[in-house]
């Protein structure tokens, strides 16, 4: 009897890692489903998707109408204005690579929606190989598992479904990522420049490779640090600054305006901001923002930056001290900073802010090292509550400003 209880768990054992993360996979992928479906059930004519919402509405919905408008139109050489003459939202804001690489397949498929979702769904599962590969080494092969099933499960796996750039970006960056950690530096000059041009965010990976190096220079005596290696590091780390500010310099041609790109992302701040923003100043999102959501919820504004502060202060302080994050190796540990620096940085935090912590993955490997099977089963409960409430609230619901992905 003994023998009959072990052998799915040896049968599961011997298979081969790649086949056992597509079943871990796919099965994540159903239960998302699942829940979309039951979200469209529960749609009303309230919602953004109306009463009679459907799957095929959900992935064509909230950003992916603008990767589709890139892919059906291009971008816009006179930016939109509004009625108080401020740049209105517009296609800039939407990075080409999704979109037309969507398009690319949905000639295939028949539709740019269809090419949208098997795109989302073919680079989720190649994510999920990559994450391992990333994690297996530092925190051994049973944790980078369940890490897999964190982030195939995790509160926002609805973006493995939808037209959203996400899950292409993080192949791109987890690939980006285990390239640097294996010193395997040549390739990156392919990855980096696609990766600029799918979201936001290379930036983040510039300030990473420019610490990374820094924390090569000071190991090289047990870690000896090749000349070629640092010509590597130097080169790639300017090459992701100018790829970087690329985007903005070519819609500042395109469109004649050298502010568009900023002014554009500024346009989706303004639904905040009482008065609107004159421009942008780094750093001055998360202030604001932190002033917006303590005075809506009914406390003192000056509560916000504070309540700031202290967050930053604790995630720092579990960087650097923390047993699990410490598992995971320095190189992860400075890709975080990194990345949460470019989101203090960069960005304005609203509802989309769960949707743009997920570069910040790799830090599933924390939450899976070695623990007990119920804390483990117990995240991952976890995990499928937070997806039903995001997708209720989004895709179901949908109708006010903090329901938007």
């Amino acid at each position: 009897m003994a023998h009959r209880e072990l052998r799915p768990v040896r049968l599961w054992a011997t298979t081969p890692v790649a086949l056992r993360i597509a079943a871990v996979y796919v099965m994540a992928r159903v239960i998302t489903t699942g829940f979309l479906l039951l979200a469209a059930s529960l749609s009303t004519a309230v919602s953004r998707f109306g009463a009679d919402a459907g799957l095929a509405d959900f992935v064509l919905g909230w950003d992916a109408q603008w990767y589709w408008l890139v892919a059906e139109s291009g971008y816009p050489t006179e930016l939109p204005m509004t009625e108080s003459g401020d740049v209105a939202e517009n296609a800039w804001a939407f990075m080409p690579v999704f979109a037309y690489g969507a398009k690319a397949l949905g000639l295939l498929f028949g539709s740019w929606g269809a090419g949208a979702l098997l795109l989302s769904l073919a680079a989720g599962y190649l994510v999920c190989l990559a994450l391992h590969r990333l994690l297996r080494d530092r925190v051994g092969s049973s944790a980078a598992m369940w890490a897999v099933v964190f982030f195939a499960a995790g509160p926002v796996a609805a973006m493995f479904q939808v037209g959203y750039a996400e899950t292409l970006f993080l192949l791109l960056l987890f690939v980006a990522l285990d390239l640097t950690a294996r010193r395997r530096y040549a390739w990156l000059y392919l990855v980096i420049p696609v990766m600029a041009f799918t979201r936001p965010g290379v930036l983040a990976f510039a300030l990473y490779l420019g610490l990374h190096g820094v924390l090569r220079w000071l190991r090289r005596k047990q870690d000896p640090l090749a000349g070629h290696e640092v010509v590597h590091i130097l080169a790639l780390g300017a090459l992701a600054t100018v790829a970087g500010f690329a985007w903005q310099v070519i819609a500042g041609i395109a469109t004649g305006d050298p502010g568009a790109y900023l002014a554009t992302e500024l346009a989706w701040r303004r639904h905040w901001i009482t008065g609107g923003v004159e421009g942008f100043v780094p750093f001055e999102g998360w202030v604001q923002a932190s002033q917006f959501w303590f005075g809506l919820w009914g406390l003192p504004q000056w509560w916000g930056p504070i309540f700031l502060v202290l967050v930053v202060v604790a995630a720092a302080v579990a960087l650097l001290s923390s047993p699990q994050v410490r598992a995971l190796g320095a190189d992860l540990r400075l890709w975080s900073a990194s990345y949460l620096l470019y989101l203090l940085a960069v960005f304005f935090p609203q509802s989309s802010t769960l949707r743009l912590l997920l570069p910040l993955s790799p830090l599933w490997g924390a939450v899976a090292v070695p623990r007990s099977r119920l804390w483990r089963i117990g995240i991952l409960v976890s995990c499928l509550l937070g997806q039903w409430l995001w997708i209720y609230h989004v895709y179901a619901l949908g109708s006010t400003f903090w329901q938007v992905p």
